[in-house]
């Protein structure tokens, strides 16, 4: 079992999930019409989640002195609220319920692939800011 977590650590969490989910609505929000097929705005989320929590992780790394409700907010809130793999998932599966095997596995690979390349990216993008 992990440590007990303060109040002001719930809160952290907490306010960084609703701002983070209420990102992730507005992108799928503003990308209806992107294209008929492939979802965009849960791609959008989750691959500029994965960029800023290369970012995140990189910078605290670097700077440990920084507050444990600050690393809880941004990454577990926030990025947390922010992304998501259950609709990714889900998304997946509709278009390969609906025969686009093509498209649902293109998606899937866009998803993994994109994220973990993007994590890179803000790693990369943190270390030569610094």
């Amino acid at each position: 079992m992990g440590l007990p977590l303060s109040g002001l650590s719930l809160a952290a969490i907490f306010c960084g999930a609703g701002l983070g989910a209420l990102l992730r609505i507005w992108f799928n929000t503003v990308s209806v019409g992107l294209s008929a097929i492939v979802p965009m705005g849960t791609l959008i989320s989750n691959l500029l989640g994965c960029y800023l929590v290369g970012i995140a992780v990189a910078y605290f790394a670097n700077h440990p002195a920084v507050s444990s409700e600050w690393r809880l907010f941004i990454i577990t809130g926030f990025l947390g609220g922010l992304t998501t793999f259950s609709s990714f998932s889900a998304e997946v599966v509709s278009l390969l319920e609906r025969g686009q095997l093509t498209w649902g596995l293109g998606l899937a690979l866009m998803h993994v692939c994109g994220a973990i390349a993007l994590t890179f990216l803000g790693i990369w993008t943190y270390q030569s800011l610094k």
